[in-house]
């Protein structure tokens, strides 16, 4: 093969000989640099931090893990919203604790506690409370679960609104779908522990359901930062999931004749509106 950068040696690039003029556009060189991209993604210990609270219950200073927000990159969603993001599962994150009086709670809500409530979740779980194990690692699937839970049971002894406890159920929900995943993308992996864990989840799906449906005409929107359209939209896909179609349906018809619904809402329930209808007409066949 000619030589075309010959003579540019005289000017000290006689390595300009070894260039290639058009890039290596080939499966291997392609795959190559897929695999330096790859190397590149940060890692979910490098997505997390430590931050600092002070417990509104009993003003200890404690650090929870929490995620680097500016550096996670969103890459999807599950049709009932559930975000998914690159490296880590954000989701494990969003519930505080405090180590010393087991206050718990969803990061939106956690420093707005009244003091009634504090005296409630200071009766009913500070006195039986056990300081659980500290990490400053990422949290697995079980850690983020069980601080969920404190989070769900804490809203509750608090007698917190409807819309709380609907919105704490439905990430509890979302835990209980990525752990699953987690072990199904195993070789091996224990289906009774799956089955558990969907059966868990479809409880959780329901919970969230029914509190939503009771928050939807007495509290203000937004509602755990959703519009009143994406609410009745969440709420048909809630719906669908659990087996209530022709709830599914009502709030489905709902947000697609809306006349301010954005168009983002409206077309992932014109979507929805589909799959009800496959979902029907599979059940009939059957």
């Amino acid at each position: 093969m000619a030589n075309i950068f010959a003579g540019l040696e005289k000017l000290g690039l006689g390595h300009a000989k070894e260039v290639e003029v058009l890039q290596d556009s080939s499966p291997q060189k392609r795959a190559s640099g897929r695999k330096e991209a790859e190397k590149k993604e940060l890692t979910e210990e490098e997505l997390i931090f430590e931050k600092r609270y002070t417990c509104p219950v009993c003003d200890h200073e404690f650090k929870s893990m929490m995620v680097r927000t500016g550096k996670v990159r969103l890459i999807g969603a599950d049709t009932d919203l559930r975000p998914r993001y690159l490296g880590v599962d954000s989701l494990k994150y969003d519930a505080i604790l405090c180590p010393r009086c087991g206050y718990a709670a969803l990061n939106r809500y956690f420093n707005f506690v009244m003091n009634s409530q504090a005296k409630l979740i200071k009766e009913k779980i500070s006195k039986n409370f056990k300081k659980p194990k500290e990490t400053d690692k990422p949290y697995t699937y079980d850690d983020a679960i069980m601080r969920h839970k404190m989070a769900l049971f804490n809203t509750i002894v608090k007698n917190g609104k409807n819309s709380e406890r609907a919105y704490t159920c439905l990430k509890l929900a979302w835990l209980n779908r990525g752990k699953r995943e987690e072990l199904m993308a195993q070789e091996k992996y224990d289906q009774k522990v799956v089955d558990e864990l969907q059966e868990e989840e479809t409880e959780l799906l329901t919970n969230a359901f029914d509190g939503f449906v009771a928050a939807f005409s007495k509290e203000d929107f937004p509602m755990c930062g959703m519009d009143q359209h994406t609410m009745m939209y969440l709420l048909a896909e809630l719906a669908r999931r659990i087996g209530r179609i022709s709830e599914a349906k009502q709030y489905v018809g709902r947000v697609i004749t809306a006349r301010d619904v954005n168009n983002r809402i409206k077309n992932k329930a014109l979507e929805l509106k589909d799959l009800l209808r496959e979902q029907e007409a599979a059940a009939e066949q059957n």
